[in-house]
């Protein structure tokens, strides 16, 4: 039998949300084998994590995939981990329920982050020409900085879509919404992706056991979202609940052909657009 100090550290990083939390569960926890590999785990909210991607920090790691076509070649997409919006997504909120982009300053939770994509790519259909002002905050610290008064509108990820109308807060535009209308397809947010450099034989044992973790918090449901809630800043146990059956689900076990082609589809109108760098041919593993 392997020790932990005889087998092959790998280390997995994720945002500090419910759902990564849920899906990670069982690798957390120790909850099911994990072969000749250990796994050290790094808690980042996705900017950072898209940015220490760029630098080939981490071997596996969440990201955003608006930020792959600036990973490609050092990163390679998992089919399974995936968060997709379908019919539903970020949403940019604001004070009044009247409020226009024109003349307002948007809290965003990071350049590189999909959402922020899918706001620009909404911006240039709905209102050509208009420059966007942006201005960058931890994602948990936008709601409040909309409700103050210190940005106009907001941009919201994770649990704050759930909670917005806390702070006295309304939606103007749900993006995943927005984008399914306009694409009849889902909206695919974040991914997880493994350094090319790993090889294809480990690469395939990590898809597997990152897999085997989903599937092992889906049916161990209470358990997994009793450590999820540990990651939902305030959310009650049944927005927590909600939440990750928001974002994890059959999209996240696999993408499937239409995921595949929904994040294809993307990162091709964004590059159309000037957006990102082409990508071409995204080879999941």
């Amino acid at each position: 039998m392997q020790t932990t100090a005889s087998k092959r550290m790998i280390t997995l990083a994720h945002s500090p949300d419910p759902d990564d939390a849920f899906m990670f569960y069982a690798l957390a926890v120790g909850a099911i084998p994990t072969g000749p590999y250990h796994f050290e785990h790094e808690l980042a909210d996705i900017e950072t994590l898209n940015r220490r991607a760029l630098a080939g920090e981490v071997d596996l790691t969440a990201v955003s995939f608006a930020a792959y076509p600036y990973l490609a070649k050092r990163y390679q997409l998992l089919a399974c981990g995936a968060s997709v919006g379908d019919g539903y997504g970020p949403l940019l909120v604001a004070p009044l329920p009247s409020a226009s982009l024109a003349g307002s300053t948007i809290a965003i939770p990071g350049e590189r982050t999909t959402a922020v994509l899918a706001l620009r790519l909404y911006a240039r259909a709905e209102a050509p020409g208009l420059p966007l002002a942006t201005r960058v905050f931890p994602f948990d610290e936008i709601p409040a900085a909309v409700a103050s008064g210190e940005a106009d509108l907001g941009l919201l990820i994770h649990e704050g879509q759930l909670t917005y109308a806390d702070e006295g807060l309304h939606a103007i535009v749900d993006l995943g919404a927005w984008w399914r209308e306009t694409t009849g397809l889902p909206l695919p947010l974040g991914g997880n992706a493994v350094r090319r450099d790993l090889g294809p034989d480990v690469t395939a044992d990590l898809a597997v056991l990152l897999k085997a973790s989903i599937e092992h918090g889906l049916a161990h449901r209470a358990a997994a979202l009793a450590h999820a809630a540990g990651y939902g800043r305030g959310l009650t146990d049944a927005r927590t609940d909600r939440f990750v059956g928001m974002y994890v689900n059959e999209w996240t076990l696999d993408l499937g052909e239409r995921g595949r082609h929904a994040v294809a589809e993307l990162l091709a109108r964004a590059a159309a657009a000037g957006l990102v760098p082409a990508v071409g041919p995204i080879d999941f593993a």
